[in-house]
């Protein structure tokens, strides 16, 4: 298949002598007052349209101009819902997303794809010079490196899609934490919803059928294995799939192991080693572990271990405690002097914004970094990744964070990529 922007990058000078490489910067534009940032929304589901298009739909400062899907009928769904807003027609459709980013007029994307499509989307859109909100995980330890290292290199804004450094409990947990109001940070709990048969948003029916007209199934799969169409494979259930995905852990993991990454200061490395037990469904066509216990070990004495009984953030230290029980309940503590502390206008006060894609466009215009960089979203998925390739070869497993890689063990080190099918590798999405 031949991709069709191949003979506009090579304009670009995106690639040189057969190799990628990374394009001259040039200096985004500068926004006046009155100015609207353009959106382009690509991956229009569920979480695409009623969080993240929702949200652009509701701020001035932008505008979103087109939605992109591989679905036909969710592109059309997206564009219906953005000219309600703007009383007019004038949202484009696509079906592919190279075909948007090919847009000079479009200054940022949202990208609200399923997992597996994160990286090589949002590694396109820095390269084509577009800002870019992309939602979390990574499929794989390598891609959030490859992607980390590219948005580094890049004059481009990236923000993850992320709101927990907004939501109240979870920056205050932190700020308390990093501050020593629990003393010497010790013990770390993190608990995620695990068997997800209640978690079925749409038809988790896994008998082969045809592919229903105006879906591009083919690209949806990208650079995942080859196999037969079935409903309850694609949209939301594609959460619960190793091909794209690596079910509760990495989904609610980005949410609640990156606060706990927070709360330990630890948001560009990781644990030095990880070990546990888990169990995935034995038939059907969900393999991801739906029941584990996992603990991490840091350098510098902190353990954290993670269940998959029910959500929860839980710390630890050596003159008390702080938690928060499921997703954003009350935050509570060991005694009301640590929940009612004040911090002082010398001590650690962690970014934060209303938003994250309030604090996404505001970073837009001023070129400063978003409150939560790729960096972090890489650190906080290979965590994940981390304690599924232990649960997959079942033993304890040493991690260099500054490598980024297992401590002699061959097999596990493997496992930090995956083998991508023609002609959707990286390699030729980005060529």
């Amino acid at each position: 298949m031949t991709l069709t922007r191949r003979k506009f990058l090579k304009k670009s000078g995106i690639i040189a002598g057969g190799s990628i490489v990374l394009p001259v910067i040039i200096p985004s534009c500068a926004f006046g007052a009155n100015d609207r940032i353009t959106i382009g929304m690509i991956g229009t589901g569920d979480h695409g349209t009623s969080w993240n298009l929702a949200a652009y739909l509701k701020l001035d400062d932008c505008r979103v101009i087109a939605a992109c899907d591989v679905d036909s009928s969710r592109a059309n769904n997206a564009k219906a819902i953005i000219d309600a807003k703007y009383g007019n027609k004038d949202c484009s459709v696509y079906y592919d997303f190279r075909e948007l980013l090919e847009r000079k007029d479009i200054d940022a994307v949202q990208i609200s794809t399923p997992d597996h499509w994160h990286v090589p989307a949002a590694a396109l859109a820095l390269k084509m010079k577009k800002d870019v909100c992309c939602e979390k995980p990574t499929l794989t330890i390598a891609q959030g490196r490859f992607l980390s290292d590219l948005a580094a290199g890049s004059d481009q804004v990236f923000q993850t899609s992320l709101e927990d450094r907004s939501v109240f409990q979870y920056h205050r947990m932190a700020e308390l934490v990093r501050n020593g109001r629990i003393g010497k940070l010790q013990k770390m709990r993190v608990g995620l919803p695990g068997a997800y048969s209640h978690l079925y948003y749409f038809n988790p029916d896994p008998a082969e059928q045809p592919v229903p007209k105006g879906f591009n199934y083919d690209m949806w799969l990208g650079s995942a294995p080859y196999v037969p169409y079935t409903p309850g494979r694609c949209h939301y259930n594609f959460r619960w799939i190793n091909d794209y995905s690596g079910g509760s852990l990495s989904d609610w993991g980005a949410h609640m192991i990156d606060n706990a990454q927070w709360m330990n200061g630890t948001e560009k490395t990781g644990p030095v080693e990880v070990s546990g037990i888990g169990s995935a469904p034995e038939t059907g066509i969900y393999n991801a572990f739906d029941k584990f216990r996992l603990t991490y070990n840091y350098e510098n004495g902190v353990v954290l271990d993670v269940h998959s009984d029910f959500v929860e953030i839980f710390c630890e230290g050596s003159d008390g405690w702080l938690l928060v029980k499921d997703w954003r309940g009350n935050l509570e503590a060991s005694s009301p002097e640590i929940l009612n502390s004040v911090i002082g206008d010398n001590e650690i006060h962690l970014y934060t914004d209303e938003s994250e894609h309030a604090n996404f466009l505001k970073c837009i215009r001023s070129r400063k970094p978003a409150y939560h960089p790729v960096e972090d979203l890489h650190r906080t998925s290979t965590i994940a990744h981390m304690g599924n390739i232990a649960m997959k070869l079942q033993k304890k497993l040493k991690w260099d964070p500054v490598k980024e890689e297992f401590i002699d063990d061959a097999e596990a080190n493997t496992m930090r990529s995956r083998e991508e099918r023609e002609p959707w590798t990286l390699t030729n999405i980005l060529a």
